[in-house]
């Protein structure tokens, strides 16, 4: 569906946009706040991702530019490297309840990137404090105004992020509306705004579906994405373009890619003897050593002009590495205890990620010991099926979702009744990064303290991104 501005030049929308300029892409990173950065988005497209979105950025804020460093810690335009060629098809997300605010912000990015997304979906108590994302979704003429405004003054297409009503019907209007007002892209998120935290429940992808049947531009599914495997049952489930992932592809950025074919000297995939092919094999998709994940971002981290956050690295780090991480706790509690000192901050942490590499790298040896111990274990020994889970138990050195255990309260697990899900299977909310980032919380909580969701949790409802870092440095979001 073309767009045409108002001064009159076409413009690509629709399917023609979706297949000339992003590629026709499957397999999409979605915004998450402090956790979608530049860095983070080169590992991103190392591992598969074939379009990746900016952490949310608050339309207001960046409009007015008021606290200088609000810019270049949100995108940072001087060195050239966000929205530059290796940062493509890059699409920016803001949140926004001002059209002004929001023409303003988008016109600024205009230049960097291929597309503008809303933030329709964010669940957050900090989102109805503010007046932004899904507490926006009973303002439908609001939202056609700030659609439609992008879709006449921009040269780019905007598109929208948006979670589902309680019922079909309400769902597939409200897409119809957001189509009509402009979007060219709908990325439907499978819960309710009810649906958050422990009460995040199943995405409902025949909510998806319905808004697929509907609509006549593509469709992004997002939510229930765990494993490699997933992805092709949400597709055929939901019909959907492409699906998109947040926490799955923060625990494992290989997430998009299948397993490696056998090689002639390890043609079986029964024994450990190559652990993270093996390992992997049985799930379809690919599992990476999570050491070299971590030294690889770190890496990038190091080689870019751009600077990452203090706790943007060290929140990568923590989930890439949680399951080793979890078996040597000296570790842990030096990695936690790593900061970025004062005045460090302009030469892009200074020592602090000399000390990361340090203790990765000695994690690294010990994984060395442990895989060597494996060798001779089955698959069935090295890989086996938790009994209430139901999901496999991957090996402590290969890159995997966080399964959370069970809530104290099992009544805190059942959904909203409105969902019409009789008990919570798979949590994967794909806002919850972004939805961490609304919340602005000063003072994140150490992992181990975070509130426990249903044991099939992949955690990604929560909010979690900032809870998760232990001894995280303060952090401060729009």
């Amino acid at each position: 569906m073309p767009g045409v501005t108002l001064d009159g030049s076409r413009k690509m929308g629709g399917y023609e946009f979706f297949e000339k300029v992003l590629g026709n892409p499957k397999y999409i990173v979605a915004p998450m706040v402090d956790q979608s950065e530049l860095a983070w988005r080169k590992l991103s497209r190392r591992y598969g991702a074939q379009v990746v979105y900016t952490p949310m950025i608050n339309a207001k804020m960046y409009a007015e530019g008021v606290r200088k460093p609000y810019r270049e810690q949100n995108f940072d335009t001087v060195h050239g490297e966000e929205g530059g060629p290796e940062d493509r098809p890059l699409i920016v997300q803001f949140c926004a309840n001002n059209v002004d605010h929001l023409l303003t912000s988008a016109k600024l990015l205009e230049p960097y990137c291929d597309a503008v997304d809303i933030n329709l979906g964010c669940p957050q108590d900090i989102a109805r404090r503010g007046h932004y994302g899904s507490y926006l979704q009973d303002e439908w003429d609001l939202i056609y105004e700030m659609i439609n405004t992008l879709h006449k003054n921009l040269s780019i297409p905007v598109t929208a992020k948006f979670r589902v009503f309680p019922t079909v019907e309400k769902t597939v209007e409200y897409a119809k509306m957001l189509e009509r007002a402009g979007a060219q892209i709908l990325t439907c998120h499978g819960r309710t705004r009810e649906q958050r935290g422990h009460r995040s429940g199943l995405a409902d992808w025949e909510k998806i579906r319905a808004v697929k049947e509907a609509v006549s531009v593509p469709v992004i599914a997002n939510g229930n994405i765990l494993f490699y495997g997933d992805i092709e049952r949400c597709l055929a489930a939901t019909g959907a373009d492409a699906v998109m992932s947040a926490e799955g592809n923060l625990y494992n950025p290989a997430i998009f890619m299948p397993a490696p074919a056998p090689s002639p000297s390890d043609p079986s995939p029964s024994t450990s003897s190559a652990p993270s092919t093996s390992a992997s094999m049985y799930l379809t998709g690919y599992h990476p050593r999570n050491t070299g994940l971590a030294l690889e971002y770190l890496s990038i981290v190091k080689s870019q002009k751009t600077l990452t956050t203090p706790s943007a690295v060290k929140g990568h780090l923590f989930k890439l590495l949680r399951p080793a991480l979890a078996k040597y706790p000296d570790l842990r509690e030096r990695m936690g205890r790593i900061r970025v000192e004062r005045g460090e901050r302009d030469k892009d942490g200074g020592v602090a990620w000399d000390r990361y590499e340090q203790v990765i790298r000695e994690l690294d040896s010990r994984l060395e010991v442990d895989i060597e111990a494996a060798k001779e274990k089955t698959l069935e020994e090295l890989s086996p099926i938790d009994e209430v889970t139901g999901f496999p138990v991957l090996p402590h050195w290969l890159a995997q979702p966080y399964i959370r255990p069970l809530p104290a309260d099992p009544e805190a697990a059942k959904p909203p009744a409105e969902s019409g899900k009789s008990g919570v299977e798979v949590v994967a909310s794909e806002c919850s990064v972004e939805d961490s980032a609304c919340r602005g919380s000063k003072r994140p909580v150490p992992e181990e303290a975070a509130p426990a969701v249903h044991p099939l949790s992949s955690g990604e409802a929560l909010g979690d991104s900032k809870r998760q870092k232990l001894q995280s440095e303060d952090v401060s979001a729009p």
